[in-house]
């Protein structure tokens, strides 16, 4: 019986060595596999993130974009906005396609590695029940060995005590014998309970043992179950991507040709812009000269009638002295000197003409980002959300309230001479009128609200100074 216990015990032990074995060989290998694939999702996270921030400086860049490609075709201003928006975006949804397809493969590893761990602890679980098993027979044999021992000692078979052997040996040889056979009984009496004991206690700790590899096999299962959730989600997110990325890249390619479309109309609309704009300041050079005809002549008539009524009051004057002898005519009063003419009205500048001024593009020379050429911005860009009221940035008359080519809808007043200057202001792309021609404003009133017409590509005020007919940089006189 001690014999077919004690080989048990020793499978026993080599077994839990394998299994221990193979449970560290699947830990390390669960860590290696961590460890590329936490370096692999921290790449894609370094690009993803790198990708977002060129989108956000994009958006962030939008009205000065917006702004440069002002007075080009509407068309192609539209496209080269939505081609850069969408060439942003695309590296963005690149990145996160390789994200959720990095995703994917994860939960395939994981399903991979469950699915070993799961028929590994199935395994020991079988093993350890056929343990068990045998483990059983062998405390039961061990009991029934015992029970018959209890049952010989209680028929006296066996239990000599040593009393007994010594009074019932009738010679030396016989009493040794006697004493031998007992000490043999005993002794395998003894080893006997050691088993037993030895056995049930290895039961115990199968039992154990069995306990927590099922716990683990139903832990495995819900890890598997969660696994199959994460990878579906994983599946869809990396689906969504694809097919982002994929029209994504038939956006770009429609936009890119419609920009090649749109290239000549736009350069024949920047053309006609330039003619518009050297008409509109020839007709505004063109007002101010007769503007400046009608003052001359204005002022030469106050001048002929100032001469005329300075006659009439000499020869009055003359009459007067003749009437008496002719005596005085050296003691008259001296002729008043004339009036000096009025001095023309100074200002110290313009004021600025929305509410809350921001500047979103300075007057000067710009290069058209997609026709690559150079060409004058006329004007300061305001940001005015679509529908802001606009103000006078002075008092004047209201020289135009009209539509005129890129400018689109366009408020333009005339502020007289300041400063020995002719002065005028200009504002453009207007939703709609708040005035109208030939109409007198104050300084701050509201003349107009901010629009996208004309060649705009968003809501903005384009604000133009005129100083003598010509365009100057309005920030100079805000």
């Amino acid at each position: 019986m001690t014999s077919s216990i004690r080989p048990a015990r020793r499978g026993a032990r080599t077994a839990v060595r394998s299994r221990r074995a193979l449970a560290a060989l699947l830990a390390t290998a669960v860590l290696v596999t961590g460890t590329v694939a936490g370096a692999s999702a921290d790449d894609i996270d370094d690009r993803r993130a790198a990708a977002e921030r060129r989108q956000q400086e994009v958006l962030d860049n939008r009205e000065q974009l917006e702004a440069e490609l002002e007075g080009t075709d509407d068309a192609l201003a539209r496209a080269v906005v939505e081609l850069q928006e969408i060439e942003a975006r695309l590296p963005v949804a690149q990145a996160e396609l390789a994200g959720a397809e990095a995703e994917v493969e994860r939960t395939q590893r994981e399903a991979e590695l469950l699915a070993q761990r799961l028929e590994d602890a199935l395994g020991q679980e079988a093993a350890i029940s056929q343990e068990i098993q045998q483990g059983a027979t062998e405390v039961a044999d061990a009991r029934a060995n015992i029970a018959e021992m209890a049952r010989s000692a209680y028929r006296g078979a066996g239990d000599v005590s040593s009393l007994g052997i010594v009074t019932g040996a009738q010679s030396t040889e016989e009493f040794i014998e006697e004493f031998a056979v007992s000490s043999t009984a005993a002794r395998s009496q003894s080893r006997t309970l050691q088993d037993l004991q030895e056995a049930e206690a290895v039961a115990r700790n199968r039992e154990a043992r069995l306990q927590a590899v099922r716990e683990s096999i139903t832990d495995l299962k819900t890890q598997a179950d969660e696994n199959v959730v994460e990878a579906e989600a994983a599946r869809q997110a990396a689906a969504e991507r694809k097919a982002e990325v994929e029209d994504l890249i038939v956006q770009q390619q429609a936009k890119k040709a419609t920009i090649e479309d749109r290239k000549d109309d736009a350069l024949a609309q920047i053309e006609q812009n330039e003619r518009d704009q050297a008409a509109l300041q020839s007709e505004l050079q063109t007002i101010i000269a007769q503007q400046a005809e009608r003052d001359r002549r204005a002022a030469e008539e106050a001048e002929r009638r100032r001469q005329e009524e300075e006659r009439r009051r000499q020869e009055q004057q003359q009459n007067q002295g003749g009437g008496g002898g002719g005596g005085g005519g050296g003691g008259g009063a001296p002729a008043p000197a004339p009036a000096p003419a009025p001095a023309p009205p100074t200002s110290s500048g313009l004021g600025y003409p929305t509410a809350v001024p921001y500047v979103t593009s300075h007057y000067g020379m710009r290069l058209h980002p997609t026709l690559g050429i150079w060409r004058l911005h006329a004007g300061t860009d305001f940001r005015a959300y679509c529908g802001t009221p606009l103000l006078a940035s002075a008092s004047g008359t209201v020289l135009f309230a009209r539509r005129y080519g890129g400018l689109g809808n366009q408020v333009l007043i005339n502020h007289g001479i300041m400063g020995g200057e002719s002065v005028m202001s200009s504002y453009n792309h207007l939703s709609r009128f708040a005035v109208s021609s030939g109409q007198r404003v104050q300084k701050g009133q509201v003349v107009g609200y901010s629009g996208n017409t004309g060649t705009s590509s968003a809501c903005h005020l384009h604000f133009e100074v005129y100083v003598n007919g010509s365009t100057v940089n309005p920030m100079s006189r805000l």
